[in-house]
């Protein structure tokens, strides 16, 4: 890491004390700038119950984080040739164009303007498990507003609906082409997933409440359409995801990855990582546009999006943050990629993980 030698070491002293204060069980960070590794730390135990530590290839179940990893490998076919985003979804599956949504467009699902953010009140666990009930749930939706004229977070749908497009056009699930086409070539694969091997669960941390139960409680009592977008037996918590059977399957809005394989990513959709760049920086500028305006209906709150990426108000980094959990994203204006996990889920407002990755971007502004 050369001259990245003292930011590595006072985010590890960061972490490490997180770790020994009891604020946190177990965490990464890791960091890319101009596809170099200059973060690659991680602290504390992936499973209390074992005693087996965090390294930084353990994997973490991370909510909203797979949105990310969902939609680069849009991008990746588009690069390709292999899809547009002008691409109205019902051409390639006739099943989805009821009920007003014959003319939404792969780039109304990136943008969290297809107006289908809610699934069924009765979800259960089990569906989350069943690839072709939950798209033929949200092809029967009736959109809650007309395609592309408002944007509202599509938290559990937006991996089923992009997801689907996807495994129409390639005739491939989306985790094979997350694992195929971009994971191995970023020599990742045992790092990234959507859906985890049988003999790899056992390596992916457990995550544990810490105040998240209580956050999700205020958050169901004050957001509008809070429970409409999250079920009350599929709120992402804890206890969802550590259930194994939940971790061994495709349910591409989440995603089972390390800081480290989610930051490598980000970066090699900046620049060459290792000789891998996944766009052009032509595309790169497409999809990092802000492309949306006025409030989030499933917030209601100022949440800008790109093509397929949050886009933080008062912030340079695009991507998504884990509900309770880290952090992803990237900078295209620095070049940097971050990304952070943790075991110990919480709500609160002063996250220690923000202040890291704080620390990081100023160190990458001032290089």
């Amino acid at each position: 890491m050369g001259e990245w030698t003292g930011l590595q070491a006072e985010v590890q002293r960061r972490l490490d004390a997180l770790v020994a204060g009891g604020r946190e069980i177990g965490l990464q960070v890791a960091a890319y700038l101009d596809g170099r590794l200059i973060v690659n730390a991680a602290a504390g135990l992936a499973d209390e119950s074992t005693g087996a530590p965090v390294t930084p290839d353990t994997p973490f179940l991370n909510y909203s984080a797979g949105k990310g990893l969902t939609s680069a490998v849009v991008h990746v076919l588009a690069e390709r040739g292999e899809l547009d985003y002008d691409l109205r979804i019902a051409d390639v599956w006739p099943e989805y164009g009821r009920h007003g949504k014959q003319d939404t467009t792969l780039a109304d699902a990136l943008l969290h303007a297809a107006g289908v953010p809610c699934p069924p009140s009765y979800t259960m666990p089990q569906d989350l498990l069943d690839w072709d009930k939950m798209c033929r749930s949200i092809a029967g939706m009736r959109p809650v507003w007309e395609p592309g004229t408002r944007h509202g977070l599509h938290e559990w749908t937006y991996g089923w609906l992009v997801g689907e497009v996807v495994r129409r056009v390639t005739q491939r699930p989306i985790s094979w082409v997350l694992a195929e086409e971009i994971a191995r070539p970023l020599g990742a694969d045992r790092e990234l997933f959507f859906g985890v091997p049988p003999e790899l669960v056992n390596r992916v941390a457990r995550l544990k409440d810490r105040s998240w139960s209580a956050t999700l409680d205020r958050l169901s009592a004050r957001v509008e359409h809070f429970d409409r977008v999250y079920p009350p037996a599929v709120r992402p918590d804890a206890a969802l995801a550590n259930r194994r059977d939940l971790l061994r399957a495709d349910i591409p809005s989440t995603a089972v990855a390390s800081a480290r394989g989610i930051a490598r990513v980000y970066a090699a959709l900046m620049g060459e990582v290792d000789g891998v760049r996944l766009i052009s920086p032509e595309r790169l500028a497409t999809v990092s546009a802000v492309r949306t305006d006025g409030p989030d209906w499933t917030t209601g709150a100022e949440l800008p999006k790109t093509l397929g990426f949050a886009a933080r108000p008062g912030c340079t980094r695009l991507g998504w943050s884990s509900a309770g959990g880290g952090l992803t994203g990237f900078h295209p204006d620095l070049g940097l990629a971050v990304a952070a996990t943790r075991n110990h889920l919480s709500g609160d407002h002063d996250d220690p993980l923000e202040s890291i990755a704080g620390l990081i971007q100023a160190a990458a502004a001032a290089r």
